[in-house]
C-alpha cells in the first residue's frame, strides 16, 4: 500500500540534512576534541580551530539547541555524550563515521546533476583534506562493523578457516574479528597501499599482527595472494559494475585452494530492486559515488559467482541492511 504523505512530513523529511550538516561541520572542524580540556568563548574556540568568530557563534549555539553542548553565558562546554560520541580518541567514538557522512553529503548535493549526466559526483574533499578523508573513510568501517563482527565470525565458525584472505580488508576489522574465531588460523589482508599502514597500527594494538600478512594492491586489477581456503569479501560487491565484479570474483576463485570457500558479505536486494528499502536508497550512494556500483539481487550474485567458476551458491543470512551473506566454494 502507497505511503500517504501530509506537507509538514514532508518538509520535516526535506529539512533533515539540517542537523545533520551542523554536526557534520562541528566534526570535521574538531569542536567536540577541542573543547575537551575544558569550556570555552566562541572567540577562543575559533582561533583553536582557525575559524571565523561569528560563523563559530552561530555554529555553537546550534550545537547546544540540538543538545551536543552547553551554554553558560558566553562560555560553551561540551556534554558527556558529545565527549564519548565525537571526541578524538574516546573508546568507541563514531567520529570518523560522522566525517565519512560528510563527504557523502557533499555528493549527494549533486544528485541532479549526477542523474542528468550519468557520471559521479565530483570529489570536494572536507576541510581536513584527501589524506585525512581517505582515513575517515577507513575508520567509518571499522565504526560501522565492530560491533557486528564477532557475531557474524562465530556464525561462520563451521566453514573451515587455516588461511583467510580479506579482500579489501580496511583496517583489520575483519580480520581480526575471525582470527580471534579461529585461534590456529592466520590471514592475508589485501588492500590498497595507503590503507596497509592503518591495517597494521589496528591489527598491532589488537596484538594480532604475527598472525597477518598485509599486501598492498588494487583488486580490480591485481592477482589475489593464493593459498587461503577462505575468502572474505565485505561491503565491496556494491562498489562495482556487475563487469567489475565477475572479474574480482575470478581472481577470488583462483586465489583459492580446491574445496576453498568465499563469503560475500553486502546488501542484498529482493527482485523489484526496492527492498530493503535501504539498499534502495544506498544505490543512490553508489550512483553518486562510483562510475558503476549498485547494490545487487541474489539472482544477480548467483549468475555472476557461477561465471566466475564457483559452485554451492547459497544466500545463508538474509538481512534488512549490509549484513546479508552469501557463500560459494571453489569446486
Amino acid at each position: 500500500m502507497a505511503k500517504t504523505w501530509a506537507a509538514p512530513e514532508l518538509l520535516e523529511v526535506v529539512r533533515a540534512f539540517q542537523p545533520a550538516c551542523v554536526i557534520m561541520a562541528a566534526a570535521d572542524l574538531d569542536l567536540f576534541t577541542a573543547l575537551n580540556n575544558g569550556p570555552m568563548m566562541a572567540s577562543g574556540l575559533a582561533e583553536a580551530v582557525q575559524a571565523d568568530p561569528r560563523a563559530t557563534t552561530i555554529l555553537l549555539d546550534a550545537l547546544v539547541a540540538l543538545g551536543l553542548l552547553g551554554k553558560s553565558g558566553d562560555t560553551y562546554g561540551v556534554l558527556p555524550d558529545a565527549t564519548r560520541l565525537l571526541g578524538e580518541g574516546a573508546p568507541g567514538n563514531v567520529l570518523a563515521a560522522v566525517r565519512h557522512q560528510a563527504n557523502c553529503l557533499r555528493r549527494w548535493g549533486q544528485l541532479a546533476h549526477v542523474v542528468r549526466r550519468g557520471t559521479p559526483a565530483e570529489r570536494i574533499p572536507s576541510i581536513r583534506g584527501e589524506e585525512a578523508d581517505c582515513e575517515s573513510f577507513i575508520g567509518a568501517m571499522n565504526d560501522f562493523t565492530a560491533s557486528v563482527a564477532p557475531d557474524i565470525a562465530a556464525r561462520l565458525e563451521s566453514v573451515r578457516l587455516d588461511r583467510l584472505l580479506d579482500v579489501g580488508g580496511a583496517s583489520g576489522t575483519w580480520t581480526g574479528a575471525f582470527l580471534r574465531a579461529a585461534p590456529d588460523a592466520t590471514a592475508v589482508l589485501f588492500d590498497l597501499p595507503e590503507v596497509i599502514p592503518l591495517a597494521r597500527e589496528r591489527l598491532t594494538a589488537a596484538g594480532l599482527i604475527d598472525r597477518v600478512t598485509l599486501v598492498g594492491g588494487d583488486y580490480n586489477v591485481d592477482p589475489l595472494p593464493t593459498g587461503a581456503d577462505f575468502a572474505w569479501l565485505s561491503a565491496v560487491a556494491h562498489q562495482n559494475s556487475r563487469d567489475q565484479n565477475r572479474a574480482l570474483y575470478t581472481r577470488i576463485h583462483a586465489a583459492l585452494v580446491s574445496g576453498g570457500t568465499l563469503v560475500i558479505r553486502d546488501i542484498v536486494m529482493d527482485s523489484s530492486r526496492t527492498v530493503p528499502p535501504a539498499g534502495a536508497l544506498f544505490a543512490v550512494n553508489m550512483l553518486v559515488a562510483t562510475e558503476g556500483g549498485n547494490s545487487y539481487t541474489f539472482e544477480e550474485f548467483h549468475d555472476d559467482l557461477a561465471r566466475a567458476g564457483f559452485v554451492d551458491i547459497e544466500l545463508i543470512c538474509q538481512d534488512d541492511w549490509m549484513d546479508s551473506l552469501i557463500q560459494a566454494r571453489r569446486a
